[in-house]
């Protein structure tokens, strides 16, 4: 759980980040990490259009520089898009002032108000620098889609499990969580759904 769902202790390190929406509103703000890439984020895109869903996509600036295609199909398509550092770095790996100046490398991409830092990780400074210029988004529900010692039905249960009103859902389009992410995402979509979810964005 301390992954799926973080506890209060840790969403207190970053008061200012938003960590769930609304918890008297019945939604979710679905969110995807570590894209763009040709072999997954068209799939979901389409899944997305099926659905007349509109979701958050938090992108590696080196992959929308690699991929510019499939940048411009998000943006075409209406979502709303994040800026998840240019190399995916961990902010604790990397001194404040390179780990700040790849956010800004990214942006220049991106050209987005919206910052998730990858693994979740960022040092204070870092932190305090960010939240200036960016909305930082955590998450509330982290479905593991990437996880090598998780399957798709168990993906989904998680999902399932943990979601409630407000959650901000985080899925991944890339490689290594291609099959778990395309056996839940459709079913966590319509189980949602089914629910009574509405799924928003950030504003």
């Amino acid at each position: 759980m301390l992954i799926e769902q973080p506890p209060l202790l840790l969403r207190w390190i970053y008061p200012s980040a938003l960590w769930r929406m609304d918890k008297n509103e019945k939604s979710v703000y679905l969110t995807f990490d570590d894209g763009p890439i040709p072999e997954i984020t068209p799939w979901v895109l389409d899944l997305l259009d099926k659905y007349g869903i509109k979701a958050t996509f938090f992108m590696v600036g080196d992959n929308v520089r690699k991929h510019p295609k499939e940048y411009q199909m998000v943006v075409e398509r209406g979502h709303r898009i994040g800026n998840h550092t240019f190399n995916h770095i961990r902010g604790s790996e990397y001194l404040s002032k390179n780990y700040l100046a790849n956010a800004d490398k990214a942006n220049e991409y991106l050209k987005t108000d919206l910052f998730r830092p990858p693994h979740g990780h960022m040092r204070w400074l870092q932190y305090m620098v960010l939240k200036r210029k960016y909305k930082i988004v955590m998450w509330d529900v982290v479905t593991r889609d990437y996880s090598k010692r998780l399957n798709g039905p168990q993906v989904f249960e998680k999902l399932k499990k943990y979601v409630r009103n407000g959650s901000i859902i985080t899925f991944h389009d890339s490689i290594k969580s291609e099959k778990n992410m395309k056996y839940a995402l459709p079913r966590s979509i319509e189980w949602l759904l089914e629910q009574g979810y509405q799924f928003k964005v950030f504003e």
